[in-house]
């Protein structure tokens, strides 16, 4: 961790001298609240994480959530002293016991700005060690950039005590967040001790690169609510059958019809929702994207920003664990490999089928999770235009209007059909099932 305070500290000082010079009256300094700064600094670090998801080795979508989940409670942590009303997240969601948080001092003045982004620049480095060098420079630059702001807005003891609070809060964090035995998961997506169940209708590795099983463990890793992985997994899928007159041979042959009849529109719905990692900052990362873009057009204030980071990084975290779990328990063969076994050797997706096994619907899951929360956070029916691939040249990243939150997680989940990747079972239960995450996720009470 850079540390800025000596010479910021300095300038300060030479500043407060020259004002007092010149005859200027310094004003006694008015304590600030979370709800008074705008949210900028949160969104900045939001955006810089999302190159950091995209460009990191081994961010796959489970180990993006979890840094999304640690990274939202560490900003949440930083600036809730400052959130009048607001409640700590200690005693409130798993392994994070009361005392596990500093205390800010009673009665003292702080910058909240200052503490969101000392905490935040710490836990992006921790979380992202393995980044690649000039990303790690650029986070030196934001936080740079806004210790020169922010520092301009405060005194030098303010200045320094805010820092030092978020620092010890990123501290706390990263010690939290290890003692889930997780902390170098992104050198862990393909181990290799792992051998998948063997028999009819099991998963196996699908073409075109038949890779290992990513992540087989991770239904075990601690959530944040243990609601989330106790009271939300779905119902069983259809029974394995080969029979043309079972439900799931029905199901297997509608992912056949839809992909050889799929239409232009569909196809480019299945790339815009792909999010592949190390081409986009993976699925989750498009939720932290989509609520990002909300946060700028509502001018959020920091509190709101913290608040909103916390619950959505909560969620898609326990909507990874808890869709893995299903994932791993049913162990169900991917529509690739029943439709080129039982329906058209010569079959291919739109898409290629990603290494784990069929049901639930990752990229439903924690689609609905995330519509669930931002629901419960902005409205029902709150309508917003996605820019996240605006840029985007290889795929038709033309912004996409909703008219809500829950119309982006069913067009995220359908496209999965669309692409040949899913069944519509493992689609219309995951989403039910990241909703039941998301309304467990909203019911933490964090205000008095």
């Amino acid at each position: 961790m850079k540390n800025h305070t000596c010479t910021r500290l300095a300038a300060l000082l030479l500043a407060a001298a020259a004002a007092f010079s010149s005859g200027s009256c310094v004003q006694q300094e008015e304590p600030l609240t979370a709800q008074s700064l705008d949210g900028a600094v949160a969104e900045d670090w939001m955006a810089l994480m999302l190159k950091f998801t995209q460009r990191t080795p081994g961010f796959s979508p489970p180990v993006a959530a979890r840094m999304f989940g640690y990274i939202g409670v560490g900003l949440y942590q930083s600036v809730q002293p400052g959130m009048p009303g607001y409640r700590s997240l200690e005693g409130r969601i798993q392994g994070l016991a009361p005392g596990g948080m500093p205390d800010a001092e009673p009665g003292a003045a702080y910058h909240w700005g200052l503490s969101a982004n000392a905490c935040l620049a710490m836990l992006v480095r921790d979380c992202y060690r393995n980044a690649p060098a000039e990303l790690l420079a650029s986070a030196d630059a934001l936080e740079q950039e806004y210790a020169d702001r922010f520092g301009m807005e405060t005194s030098p003891e303010v200045y320094e005590r805010s820092i030092a609070f978020g620092q010890a809060v990123a501290s706390a964090v990263i010690e939290y967040a290890n003692s889930d035995g997780q902390a170098r998961c992104y050198e862990r997506n393909f181990p290799e001790g792992y051998t998948p169940p063997a028999g009819s209708g099991k998963w196996i590795p699908t073409p075109p690169n038949f890779q290992r099983a990513l992540q087989p463990y991770w239904g075990s890793v601690r959530p944040f609510l243990h609601a989330n992985v106790t009271s939300t997994q779905p119902a069983p899928p259809p029974a394995y059958s080969e029979q043309p007159n079972s439900v799931f041979y029905a199901q297997a042959l509608e992912v056949y019809a839809v992909v050889k009849s799929a239409t232009p529109a569909q196809r480019a719905t299945a790339q815009y929702w792909s999010d592949d990692p190390g081409v986009t900052a993976t699925p989750p990362g498009h939720s932290v994207s989509i609520l990002r873009q909300v946060l700028t057009a509502e001018n959020a204030d920091l509190g709101r920003a913290a608040e909103a980071f916390a619950r959505l990084g909560m969620g898609l975290h326990d909507a990874f664990i808890s869709c893995w779990k299903t994932k791993y328990e049913t162990n169900l063969i991917r529509p690739v490999s029943y439709i080129q076994s039982r329906i058209d050797p010569s079959f291919m997706p739109v898409l290629p089928t990603p290494p784990f096994p069929e049901y639930t619907s990752g990229h439903s899951v924690q689609s609905g999770a995330a519509a669930q929360i931002l629901t419960d956070l902005f409205g029902n029916d709150y309508q917003f235009a996605d820019r996240t691939h605006a840029e985007r040249t290889d795929i038709d990243g033309t912004p996409r209007v909703y008219g809500s939150f829950y119309e982006f997680a069913d067009e995220a989940a359908i496209s999965r059909l669309y692409g040949g990747i899913h069944y519509r079972a493992a689609i219309e239960e995951g989403v039910a099932q990241g909703k039941a995450i998301g309304r467990n996720i909203s019911a933490i009470r964090l205000r008095d």
